[in-house]
């Protein structure tokens, strides 16, 4: 009983760590995949609206998909997405990952081994939107300037 119990935490911070990262990882897939959906064309004007002296005005007009306005819009309701996603567990190390269970084109996906459930669902989201506040400045950043390999970048070296 007492090996039993000093094993327990280890546990858990695993299964934690595990849900965490998935959580991170599928937050990443998400909002990147909203991104390659806006038109390329779309822009959005930035800058001061203030006339300059010489009568000119300092506006920009910046690519939609990765302005901060939208970034910002996405993440506030990015996490919502995780109800499409399922918890496999890895028969081997038994470490968790997070598939999604429902393609974004509405097609199912194999489930083979995957419990879909409202209490992964609910542990996801909310390990989601807790990443989602702690790195929101992290997150808008990489996701603003294309950065390559965010989810390395971000759940594997930052979260």
């Amino acid at each position: 009983l007492a090996v039993l119990l000093l094993l327990l935490p280890l546990a858990a911070g695993r299964r934690s760590q595990d849900l965490h990262c998935g959580a991170c990882r599928a937050l990443v897939d998400e909002l990147e995949w909203e991104i390659a959906q806006v038109d390329p064309r779309k822009t959005i004007q930035m800058g001061s609206f203030r006339i300059n002296p010489d009568g000119s005005q300092s506006v920009v007009e910046v690519p939609y998909a990765r302005s901060e306005a939208h970034l910002t819009e996405l993440l506030e309701r990015v996490c919502e997405k995780m109800k499409d996603y399922g918890e496999k567990v890895d028969p081997a190390s038994q470490r968790k990952s997070y598939v999604r269970v429902i393609s974004h084109d509405g097609s199912s996906a194999d489930l083979s081994g995957v419990k879909v459930d409202g209490d992964v669902a609910s542990s996801l989201k909310f390990a989601c939107e807790s990443i989602a506040e702690e790195y929101e400045d992290e997150l808008l950043e990489l996701l603003s300037h294309e950065a390559d390999n965010v989810k390395d970048r971000l759940c594997s070296k930052r979260t």
